[in-house]
């Protein structure tokens, strides 16, 4: 059974998912407002988390290996799904599922399935779409754009809750940013204002305290060693002096 969790009020933390190309990246680098990753990255083999803020909300931004990746194996997959997990426990606020919005197809339409599948069945209802854009349209051009677009972008957004969000691929273009806080505040506190959590992010939890305290004793049980050669080193200098003394 899916749970959801009290998060921080501070700051939002966000799983950014890409399905395919480098929108998802474009987004991290848009929320951000700096250049995180290179406009040419379209894939990345390992999980990151970056930090910084939007619109001046603190927000922790994880993103992974696209969905439709093909140049990984099934088994660094999962491990790259559990990693982003442990990223962002006890959950994310938001998942922010991007596309370009020139290349929408029917193989898009089967990402609800796999976000299901990969975080969770009630996972949706904290989906937003991202989509990426190329040029200088206006708020409301944009809008009227996506509703007027072909059937299966509106399809698409249809299905992730009719939540959707127009960004700039230049990052440097933030004259939106803000309008996208406003949307991700809006539906976290239609959802009571509390995080996303499944039996997976309860795992994920549950391993990340487990290492904390792992490193942590380990940690203590060097600080001890090292103080207890300082203290026979010490002894061992005294009883020289001592001898010398004689």
């Amino acid at each position: 059974m899916d749970k959801r969790k009290k998060g921080s009020p501070t700051e939002l933390r966000l799983l950014v998912v890409g399905s395919t190309g480098a929108s998802q990246f474009l987004l991290t680098n848009y929320i951000l407002g700096r250049k995180e990753f290179a406009k040419n990255v379209t894939s990345i083999s390992g999980s990151r988390k970056n930090t910084g803020e939007l619109a001046g909300r603190r927000v922790a931004v994880v993103n992974g290996p696209n969905i439709y990746e093909k140049d990984i194996s099934q088994v660094k997959r999962k491990m790259e799904l559990r990693r982003s997990k442990c990223l962002c426990i006890p959950g994310p606020h938001a998942f922010l599922v991007t596309f370009d919005m020139e290349k929408i197809s029917l193989n898009e339409m089967r990402t609800t399935k796999l976000m299901k599948k990969r975080f969770g069945r009630h996972c949706l209802r904290y989906c937003m779409v991202l989509l990426a854009y190329e040029g200088n349209l206006e708020g409301a051009a944009l809008e009227e754009r996506v509703q007027k677009s072909d059937w299966p972008l509106r399809e698409l957004i249809e299905q992730y809750g009719g939540r959707f969000h127009v960004f700039s691929k230049n990052w440097r273009d933030q004259s939106r940013n803000r309008e996208l806080l406003q949307k991700i505040e809006r539906m976290v506190a239609s959802l009571g204002g509390v995080c996303f959590s499944s039996r997976t992010f309860q795992k994920a939890e549950v391993s990340v305290k487990k290492e904390v305290k792992r490193l942590q004793k380990q940690r203590t049980g060097e600080i001890e060693k090292v103080w207890t050669e300082m203290e026979k080193k010490y002894i061992a200098e005294d009883l020289y002096q001592q001898k010398d003394a004689y």
